[in-house]
Parts: structure tokens; C-alpha cells; sequence
């Protein structure tokens, strides 16, 4: 088999050239990382989960009419996703206070807020993805207020969908992270949800228990991290409800 084209290696997924033009293989890798990358592992099974989940979220949301850069499913740890300009913000919405919002401002963790707020970082790992504020994204050129707009229409969008499918199985959505993408056809351009959706860029707790069911159970030693993921794949019906763990497949590229 001919060897691919490598166009990019991140901490979480490698991006390769698609089979046709205006096409990349995005691959999951089965690496964990936290805080900026100062905490890693390497978790079996944790890619094919995210690739799966990634799948169910981006399909859940082309099919409401969000546009997202996803076109199928390759196999367990591959899809292929349309290519895009990456705009360099990573979007998080906040639903409840935890993480860096409860240190930064001193509320306690899982506290309602009154309403969503979205907050933006520039994407540098170097930096370690500053939060910074419209003006900043505006001033350095970023992006357009005409994309800034359509960036939170679509951040408010999946934010409706992500909170009503996981309250539909027993798990309340914190917060997550999107980014988005621009995406030409001619000289039209549009813009869409990119990278992917996934328990590595959402908190996820269990409504009745509190338990964490995300990345927070690897940043925080709090068990294992293949089994969270595997039960909120299990609550979905993404995995059959007897599935104790994620084989490790084998896979050759």
C-alpha cells in the first residue's frame, strides 16, 4: 500500500491528503494530553472512540443543517472530512463554571450560569492558547466581524444540540470547544464546524452523580479514561450496551 501524505501531526489526530482533491484523512491517535501538553499518556482505545463520537455529533449536526466539514467514516480510527481554512481560535461555550472559568474568576465548579457565554482563544500551544476578546481578533485580523458573527450562530447552534442529546441519556454539558473552518465553493465561502466533537473537547457529568464522564478524569487522575468515554458511547448508542471496553484494533496505513 502506498504510503499517504502526511499534511499535519497534532496531539490528538494526523491529518492526511484525501483520496480527491479538496479531502483530508483525519486519524485519531490514541495519545492524551493535558494542560498544554505538560501531562501525556497514551490511552488504548481512545482513538477509535473519539473518531466514533466524532462521527455521531458531526452527522447529528449536518443533518440539522450545521454545516460541518465531515463527510464519512473511513473505519475505526480514520474519517474524511472536507479540506478547510482553519480560522486560529478555538470557540468554547460555557454552560455551568468549571475549569479555568471557576479558577479565573472564583466561582464554584458546576454552577448554572445564567446563560451560555462564549469565550475565544487564539490556537497556539506555544502561548498556550490565550483567551482573547473580540477587539483582539478583529485588530490582528483573525477573522471578519461577518465571521465572528457566524461563529457564534453556529457555537449557539451546537450548543442547543450537543445540551438536548446528552440530557436525553442522563449527562449534562458543561462546556466545550469548536473550531471552525472556512470552506470555498467558487468564490463562496461558508463556514463550518471543524476538528471535532468529542469527550476530549467537552466536560461531560452525569446528572445524577456528578461523575465525570470527560477529559477531566485524565487531568485529574480520576480513573479510566477509556471507560468514561466508553459509557457515554454506551448512553448514546454508539456502542451496543454490552460493550465493557473499545478493542485495539490494528490497523495498517
Amino acid at each position: 500500500m502506498a504510503r499517504r501524505k502526511k499534511i499535519y501531526e497534532g496531539k490528538g489526530k494526523i491529518l492526511y491528503e484525501g483520496p480527491e482533491p479538496g479531502t483530508i484523512v483525519q486519524y485519531f491517535k490514541d495519545d492524551a494530553t493535558a494542560f498544554n501538553a505538560q501531562k501525556k499518556d497514551v490511552i488504548d482505545g481512545k482513538g477509535v472512540l473519539n473518531n466514533r463520537l466524532s462521527e455521531f455529533f458531526m452527522t447529528g449536526l449536518n443533518n440539522i443543517g450545521v454545516p460541518t466539514h465531515f463527510i464519512r467514516r473511513l473505519n475505526m480510527r480514520e474519517q474524511l472530512v472536507r479540506s478547510c481554512e482553519i480560522i486560529p481560535l478555538e470557540i468554547i461555550v460555557r454552560n455551568y463554571a468549571a475549569g479555568s472559568l471557576s479558577t479565573r474568576l472564583g466561582i464554584e465548579e458546576g454552577t448554572p450560569l445564567p446563560r451560555p457565554i462564549v469565550e475565544y482563544c487564539y490556537k497556539d500551544d506555544k502561548l498556550g492558547d490565550p483567551l482573547v476578546t473580540e477587539e483582539h481578533i478583529a485588530a490582528f485580523g483573525w477573522a471578519s466581524q461577518q465571521d465572528m458573527d457566524d461563529i457564534l450562530s453556529l457555537s449557539l447552534r451546537v450548543n442547543d444540540f450537543l445540551s438536548g442529546v446528552m440530557m436525553a441519556v442522563g449527562i449534562r454539558l458543561v462546556d466545550f470547544k469548536i473550531e471552525c473552518g472556512r470552506v470555498y465553493d467558487g468564490d463562496f465561502q461558508r463556514l463550518v464546524v471543524a476538528d471535532e466533537i468529542s469527550p476530549d473537547s467537552c466536560r461531560l457529568w452525569d446528572i445524577e452523580t456528578g461523575q465525570k464522564l470527560d477529559k477531566d478524569v485524565f487531568r485529574r487522575d480520576l480513573g479510566n479514561l477509556t471507560d468514561a468515554y466508553t459509557e457515554v458511547a454506551r448512553r448514546l448508542g454508539v456502542l451496543p450496551k454490552n460493550t465493557m471496553q473499545m478493542p485495539k484494533p490494528t490497523l495498517i496505513n
